[in-house]
């Protein structure tokens, strides 16, 4: 067992935000070479990003959700696609805290262990002696480039009985890459492509994905700890807001930054500034960004409370869950488009940032399970007291 010293939320937030005039710096190298740099990726660990959802047990932070929610707020003002890996490196990193404590000494074997994953079932696993074997494919692989394990979603078909998705953790080096991540927003995330061909697991290895959907947990070493007692699409979903307000705080940033030194051509406006239609704008989207976070804080401190409780989660708490994330993003949206509409002519350069948050916000939001419109109507089925139409809720 590791000990370590475990920083205030204050603390880790302090030192990400240090971060932030490198993040923009970087910025630009990670969306030309389409993966963030290795001085990022350093400067994450040495903030101790990577140690958040890691179990005390091994020298990690254990970190509720609202810690999250700031850090990640923190990154996205500096770079979107970084907030997005570290929120994607989070989720998958709690998964894997719920499987069988052996697995999970081989897994933090690794000190600042990376994993990185999917929710989607686009594999087919064959059960054989000792564990499966798994065929497929899987896109999106937010990090791939810098993480050690992934966790994967296949659909497994038993000899006899209803086939089923299972989770397992598999290391990077079991699978084949294809670096296929070549895309208008997000690009500095490297979510590339990998495959399994003929991949064998063991069985210490896979669980049920129902079982874990649920708020069941394999590990006896994390039963006792509150953040590791949820069903996962809640907090999966509440994982992610942070990055997405921050987002629309960094749009809001680099906006201000230029904003003296721009006029408003063919008008008598030698400061966009002194222009009542830029108060109009500003104060807009500071209040959708406003908004934005409220919806984030609510879903994390939900998320967080229940966990701390114990208590059994009402169906219309995680179908809200997930629309606090559909809101989350759609308000992000409108904020750096009202912003990005404001920016002119110029803001179509690549070294000027608000035309990669505007497409980097926009990537976001065709994301499946962050969708404004497919959470919403998710919600709103849930109040109508119809049954969801998903097991990812």
């Amino acid at each position: 067992m590791l000990a370590t010293t475990i920083p205030t939320r204050e603390e880790i937030v302090r030192k990400v935000s240090e971060l932030i005039p490198s993040l923009r710096k970087q910025s630009l190298w990670a969306e030309e070479n389409r993966r963030l740099p290795e001085e990022t990726i350093e400067a994450l660990a040495d903030a101790g990003v990577f140690k958040l959802r890691r179990p005390k047990h091994f020298g990690g932070y254990e970190a509720d959700t609202t810690t999250l929610t700031e850090v990640a707020t923190e990154l996205g003002r500096g770079c979107p696609s970084t907030a997005w890996v570290a929120s994607v490196y989070w989720i998958p990193t709690w998964m894997a805290c719920q499987f069988p404590d052996e697995v999970q000494e081989e897994v933090f074997a690794t000190p600042d262990t990376r994993i990185c994953g999917t929710l989607s079932p686009s594999a087919m696993a064959t059960p054989v002696e000792g564990g499966i074997t798994v065929n497929g494919k899987w896109g999106f692989i937010s990090g791939a480039h810098h993480a050690q394990w992934q966790e994967i979603i296949a659909i497994l078909v038993p000899p006899d009985g209803e086939p089923y998705p299972v989770m397992a953790l598999v290391p990077l080096s079991d699978l084949l890459v294809m670096d296929d991540w070549d895309t208008s927003g997000l690009r500095g995330t490297g979510s590339i492509s990998t495959f399994a061909k003929d991949l064998f697991v063991p069985q210490e290895r896979v669980l049920p994905l129902p079982v874990v959907l649920s708020g069941q947990s394999a590990s006896k070493r994390n039963a006792n700890s509150p953040i590791y007692r949820a069903p996962l699409m809640p907090v999966a979903a509440a994982s992610s807001t942070g990055a997405i307000v921050g987002m629309a705080r960094g749009a809001m940033d680099v906006f201000l930054d230029r904003l003296p030194e721009r006029k408003i051509t063919y008008t008598n406006y030698d400061s966009q500034r002194e222009a009542p239609i830029t108060h109009f704008q500003v104060a807009e989207a500071a209040l959708k960004t406003d908004q934005a976070a409220f919806h984030a804080w609510r879903a994390g401190d939900l998320v967080d409370r229940k966990c701390t409780e114990g208590t059994e989660w009402k169906l219309e708490e995680r179908a809200r869950t997930r629309a606090d994330v559909g809101s989350v993003i759609q308000l992000a949206k409108e904020a750096i488009g009202i912003l990005a509409n404001a920016s002119g002519g110029t803001s179509i350069y690549k070294g000027i940032p608000i035309q990669r948050f505007h497409r980097d916000i926009l990537t976001v939001n065709q994301h499946a399970l962050m969708h404004p419109n497919t959470n919403f109507e998710l919600y709103g089925r849930v109040l109508c007291g119809l049954e969801p139409n998903t097991l990812y809720i």
